[in-house]
């Protein structure tokens, strides 16, 4: 075939064959899973066979497994089957496991057995990464996203779906009888070919309903106030789409401002971020090994408690306040138009008055005080203050993190860009990764290792763009 590039004779026999190395370059980034995995002591991880059998057959090295596996997220390959071909048939993953080829269930056994050491394997990247100096600055943003579970949302129930379906049913039901006594009036050949098919589908439902109702059985002995059928620790979860939810689970990240690495991540099955900034804060700074750390959130993580908490950490936190406020709602004063000083404990209201302390109480764990202005009633901005007889201040006993907090995010505008441009792009990322089924292990302890292999695989590439291949095998092996 003249005028094109010609391929090689499949029969065509060589003298001295090519090795298998030779078909891997020198900066493919298989070489860097290889060079990490062995860099790893499997026993202090504790990975089981990390010390092989006296007896019985050999079994595979924990290192080729986790080597499978980390190449397979780093591919988008995390089906066990899927990887079980890979293997076969894959040039990069044949030589990376030296032609080992481990069948599905061998696979899929390992990341199911060995969850807590696949997550320490994370952190033990996280430590490398820390190693090179790339956490230098201790700046994080904290965010969190919902990922599809198993568990389809039809195999979800709350109080509220039990009573939606069991109703729809039941006027199901109703409406099947009518028809079959409209049959029964009318008798013809042909309605008794769907009388028997009315009657089979009365049956059905009626054997759904029964179902229904032992579900709800089951859900008034769940403290979570849910049941999910296939994968139990899956929960019902409402998105930031208006009116739609998610069956799966709330996985929190960490990300540095500097070179966007995961430097924590947890998954939960709480439907909110509230009470998660503290934990993810300590995490963080447990990982960065930093004694001061800034953590940015969005509005869904602003908790007084959570952000006491991080200031006795040492840990800065930066949450906006959500706008809640009834009366800014109703065109009237908002609480940010009431200047506190604090050397009389007291309030000057937007007319002047001063707003003193009258009480102290206790509510919901929280120690809040109470002031109020005598002036209210006579006061001629009281339209634009409030429909009562007066205006009534609500303050917390720890008010005054949150004032400090809020003075530190008035000096840095800029603080919601840098958290949207470091975490947002991050669980876009993973869930293009993942594809639309996100999730393929059930319960919280297996898709935890799931999680943590995504986001290994991210700070690998991560951290090859930033180092270069090479670079980055040198400084693993010094």
């Amino acid at each position: 075939m003249k005028r094109y590039v010609v391929g090689q004779d499949r029969s065509q026999s060589t003298l001295f064959p090519e090795s298998l190395d030779e078909y891997i370059a020198a900066d493919n980034p298989v070489r860097v899973v290889d060079v990490f995995v062995d860099e790893l002591d499997f026993g202090d991880l504790g990975f089981e066979g990390a010390e092989p059998e006296a007896t019985g057959r050999p079994a595979y090295h924990p290192g080729t497994m986790l080597k499978i596996y980390i190449y397979g997220y780093l591919n988008r390959i995390q089906s066990s089957r899927r990887l079980e071909r890979e293997s076969q048939r894959n040039v990069e993953l044949i030589w990376l496991t030296q032609r080992l080829a481990p069948d599905f269930k061998t696979i899929a056994d390992f990341r199911k057995d060995n969850g807590q050491a696949i997550r320490r394997v994370c952190r033990e990247f996280v430590v490398l990464c820390r190693k090179l100096d790339l956490f230098s600055e201790a700046l994080v943003a904290i965010d969190g996203s919902k990922f599809k579970a198993v568990n389809n949302r039809d195999a979800n129930f709350t109080a509220g779906k039990l009573k939606a379906r069991m109703r729809h049913l039941e006027e199901s039901i109703a409406r099947y009888l009518g028809d079959l006594d409209r049959a029964d009036r009318e008798p013809t050949p042909v309605s008794e070919a769907r009388t028997e098919h009315l009657e089979h589908k009365v049956e059905t439902i009626r054997a759904h309903l029964q179902e229904l109702k032992r579900r709800g059985e089951q859900l008034a002995k769940t403290p979570a106030g849910q049941i999910s059928v296939t994968d139990p620790d899956a929960r019902s979860m409402a998105t930031s789409a208006h009116g739609s939810g998610v069956v799966g689970y709330n996985v929190q990240v960490a990300v540095d401002a500097k070179h966007h690495l995961i430097v924590a991540h947890e998954v939960t099955n709480t439907g909110h971020d509230r009470t998660q900034l503290a934990a993810m804060g300590k995490q963080a700074q447990e990982a960065m090994e930093a004694k001061q750390l800034t953590a940015l959130a969005d509005r869904g993580y602003f908790k007084g408690e959570e952000i006491l908490e991080c200031q006795a950490s040492g840990i800065t936190a930066l949450v906006p306040k959500p706008q809640t406020s009834n009366n800014q709602a109703k065109g009237q004063f908002d609480k940010r138009d009431f200047r506190y000083i604090p050397a009389v404990n007291e309030y000057e209201c937007p007319a002047g008055q001063r707003a003193v302390w009258r009480y102290t109480a206790v509510e919901s764990g929280q120690v809040i005080h109470r002031y109020w202005a005598s002036a209210c009633p006579r006061c001629p901005l009281k339209a634009q203050c409030t429909s009562g007889d007066y205006r009534r201040i609500t303050r917390w006993e720890h008010e005054g993190v949150l004032d400090a907090m809020q003075a530190q995010l008035d000096q840095m505008p800029q603080a919601s860009r840098i958290r949207r441009q470091t975490v947002e792009h991050v669980f876009g990322t993973l869930k293009s990764w993942m594809g639309a089924t996100h999730f393929l292990t059930k319960t919280l302890p297996r898709v935890s290792a799931e999680m943590s292999l995504h986001v290994l695989a991210y700070n690998l590439k991560r951290a090859m763009r930033v180092f270069g291949v090479i670079p980055l095998m040198q400084a693993m092996t010094t």
